[in-house]
């Protein structure tokens, strides 16, 4: 018998070696990991946002004027009602005071005319009494008939004369209501040259100095209200459909790195943005440093609601069909399948929940597959279950 070459026997050996080591990784037990039921799991929704006021507004003048005071500066705390700023007020300071003397005159005119309507009716009243007697006088043939007419008449004059008098009276009034009405008026015009708070702030932002010409609505003093300040933050609205008012939120602003405060929901948009598919919430900081700063970027996480109890699966170890639904691997039995599986919860970790098509003698596979997962092939479970690949 003819003997097989070395080089052909040592060939033989490695293909042979080849073929053994490929049935052994082709047929041994894959190694997954599995998941297994979690309590009390946090559904949290993620945004990202400012720091902003809800009471913030810029103060201007409603006056045009010279600025001649200025009484606050950026970062001071102000009262409502403490004057900020005035512009040089002596024209309307001087138009107040000649309305104040119009009030005096006027006050003083009625007075007058009221003396003079009560002299008419008194007046009026004396020769009523003349023409009287002077009638009964008549029947009796003692004053002659003209002297009696020429009584009637200046009593007709005198009371003629005492309603003129009371009309004198009503315009004296109305003379002094108009006059009261320019004082107003000229110390309203005045107040317009003061700048007040209108509401207990703080100066953010102070734009022009004294000697400034101001134009009316131009804006002088940006101010804000500290305790409005929140954190207007966007959801992607694909994940905002649970959120609502009162739901708690963990903030985390770039300054601050390191630390988490604690907050609330105050609001949720009513309108989305249309171009970034994303849902406006503003978020009520309850432990935010006193200390705030406009526009600083922040990290919102709202809790939405809590699982009591949930299998959760890493989403990259999924296969997604649809919005909600996905397949996935399982374990039935030792060996591999795939389920067709209904999503639920998405959290921020990356990992999904699963509320429908797990069979219940079935294991859910979470590792990912790396091209070596097939029905029926032999599964061997290697990790614990609260593993996270």
């Amino acid at each position: 018998m003819k003997k097989i070459p070395i080089p052909l026997r040592f060939a033989a050996v490695a293909i042979v070696a080849i073929v053994a080591a490929r049935l052994y990784f082709v047929l041994r037990p894959v190694e997954v990991t599995v998941a297994r039921p979690e309590t009390d799991v946090a559904v949290q929704v993620f945004g990202l946002g400012t720091q902003e006021a809800r009471v913030a507004t810029r103060l201007g003048f409603e006056a045009a004027g010279q600025l001649v005071a200025l009484t606050a500066d950026h970062g001071d705390r102000v009262k409502a009602g403490a004057v900020l700023a005035r512009l040089d007020d002596g024209e309307a300071r001087a138009r107040l005071e000649k309305s104040v003397a119009g009030v005096a005159a006027a006050e003083a005119a009625l007075a007058k005319a009221e003396a003079l309507g009560r002299r008419s009716d008194v007046v009026a009243l004396q020769k009523r009494r003349v023409d009287e007697r002077r009638k009964s006088l008549v029947a009796r043939q003692t004053v002659s008939v003209e002297a009696a007419e020429t009584a009637e008449l200046d009593a007709d004059v005198a009371e003629a004369d005492a309603g003129v008098a009371r009309r004198d009276v009503e315009v004296a009034r109305v003379n002094l209501a108009a006059a009261r009405a320019q004082a107003t008026l000229d110390g309203v015009l005045l107040d317009r040259l003061r700048l007040s708070a209108p509401f207990d702030g703080v100066v953010t932002a102070r734009l022009r100095e004294l000697g400034s010409v101001m134009n009316p609505g131009e804006a002088l003093f940006s101010l804000v209200d500290p305790g409005s300040v929140w954190i207007q933050a966007f959801v992607d609205e694909a994940r905002a459909g649970d959120l609502a008012e009162g739901q708690p939120a963990e903030v985390r602003l770039r300054s601050r790195p390191g630390e988490v405060f604690r907050g609330r929901v105050a609001r949720v948009g009513l309108e989305n943005d249309r171009v970034g598919e994303e849902r406006r919430l503003w978020v009520a900081c309850e432990t935010c440093p006193t200390d705030f700063h406009l526009g600083e970027q922040a990290e919102v996480e709202v809790t939405t609601r809590r699982l009591d109890h949930a299998v959760l699966v890493p989403q990259i170890a999924l296969r997604l069909v649809g919005s909600a639904e996905a397949i996935g691997w399982i374990v039935v039995d030792g060996r591999l399948k795939e389920a067709r599986l209904r999503l639920g919860a998405h959290l921020l970790d990356g990992r999904v929940e699963i509320v429908d098509g797990l069979p219940r003698d079935a294991s859910l596979v979470t590792s990912s597959d790396d091209g070596g997962f097939r029905e029926g092939r032999s599964a061997r479970i290697v990790e614990d279950a609260e593993t996270r690949p």
